[in-house]
């Protein structure tokens, strides 16, 4: 089966943003603001549809197959999420009253992966990996750097998934108080 990665529009929000809740789980909260999952969800389609924040779909790419959303890649640099999440913020303590902070995900200098996650109906084809050399490519275009993501420390299958790609456990790193290793590549020009 063929499979097309391809920049998100609008339109594929809601395909897109549970298979990214899925995979962020509670950080979808800090993210939204909100407890309730319906609200999260409608919440979330609103940050996906618009321009102004790291869950924008200016910063996803879909993997398509057989018409379907299948996978979803999330991906900026370190310098665009500073004003990604100052406008999050922003917008989260308008919301709440109160001053809302983002937990940072990544380090000065860094291209960073968000997200990378594969519907479940659609597992064991190899599309995880095609996000994550299709994020490499990107890295290359603007030039080569690092290439960086966090992971959950027990989620084992995808740590040794980061590990075969040449991902290499830097540091820990902490997100909404769960632990994380934070994973990095280089990526040099061709």
């Amino acid at each position: 089966m063929d499979i097309l990665i391809r920049n998100a529009c609008k339109e594929d929000a809601f395909e897109a943003v549970p298979l990214i809740m899925e995979a962020i789980g509670d950080i979808s909260m800090q993210m939204t603001g909100e407890t309730e999952e319906a609200e999260i969800t409608k919440e979330f389609v609103q940050l996906f549809t618009r321009t102004d924040n790291r869950h924008s779909y200016l910063h996803s790419y879909i993997a398509e197959m057989e018409g379907k959303v299948a996978g979803v890649l999330v991906f900026y640099s370190a310098e665009q999420v500073v004003t990604l999440d100052a406008n999050l913020e922003e917008y989260l303590s308008n919301k709440k009253g109160a001053p809302i902070k983002i937990d940072p995900e990544t380090l000065p200098g860094e291209w960073y992966i968000d997200t990378v996650v594969v519907d479940p109906t659609y597992r064991g084809h190899g599309i995880g990996t095609k996000l994550l050399t299709y994020a490499e490519k990107l890295v290359q275009n603007f030039g080569g750097g690092k290439l960086s993501l966090n992971v959950e420390t027990e989620k084992e299958a995808a740590i040794r998934l980061y590990n075969r790609l040449r991902f290499v456990t830097v540091c820990p790193w902490t997100i909404i108080g769960q632990t994380f290793h934070h994973m990095v590549k280089t990526v040099e020009t061709n």
